[in-house]
């Protein structure tokens, strides 16, 4: 298999943990591409018309791309307890959990364009603000819900990659006034998944 990806996006980054977390890191050849709404990669276009990555090619089989979707995928791959659990109040507590990472994700990178991206006479503080309270909102929820205890699952890896990202691009923090949340964070970041895939390299538009 072959993962286009990008090394500075918190969706692709999820599904490289996922794909070392479930042992199948060493079957995907990792690709780099730098996309963005203003720059059109031809060659992601043509396999996802979303134009954007992570997508996941596979021999002879359609393109897969989505991180949700491509992580589904690689969950029926291999041996192990799956990530995604199959049934019961734990499969919609961890698909709520992913649903919140991107949607941090999502709000940090509106905040990105309303603070640095757009040009600064085309920028709208209101709406900045706006996603800025979304990622506050979704930082308290975690410190409230996140199990910390528990198996690793998908939820636990898109939040740390989603999380990961926000301190990589010096976005709101999320550490004050959450120490469960913090001290999880960090303990998941020694993990040989996330050491072996760090956020690198700048946006281009």
């Amino acid at each position: 298999m072959r993962l286009l990806y990008q090394t500075h996006s918190p969706y692709a980054r999820k599904v490289l943990v996922f794909a070392h977390e479930t042992g199948l890191a060493d079957r995907i050849e990792v690709i780099h591409h730098e996309t963005s709404p203003t720059l059109r990669n031809e060659e992601v276009f043509s396999q996802n018309p979303l134009g954007k990555v992570p997508v996941l090619l596979r021999d002879r089989l359609p393109p897969i791309f989505e991180s949700d979707v491509i992580c589904a995928y690689l969950d029926t791959l291999h041996g192990g307890r799956p990530l995604i659990p199959l049934v019961g109040e734990t499969r919609w507590k961890t698909l709520q959990t992913q649903a919140v990472a991107q949607g941090i994700a999502d709000a940090g990178i509106a905040v990105r364009w309303e603070s640095v991206r757009r040009p600064e006479a085309l920028r709208y503080p209101a709406l900045r603000d706006g996603h800025i309270d979304k990622l506050v909102a979704s930082y308290d929820w975690l410190e409230r819900e996140l199990d910390v205890d528990g198996p690793i699952d998908v939820g636990h890896i898109a939040i740390a990659a989603a999380l990961s990202w926000i301190e990589f691009r010096a976005l709101p923090d999320f550490r004050g006034n959450r120490p469960r949340l913090a001290h999880w964070f960090d303990a998941f970041g020694n993990r040989p998944s996330m050491r072996a895939t760090r956020l690198t390299g700048d946006t281009h538009d």
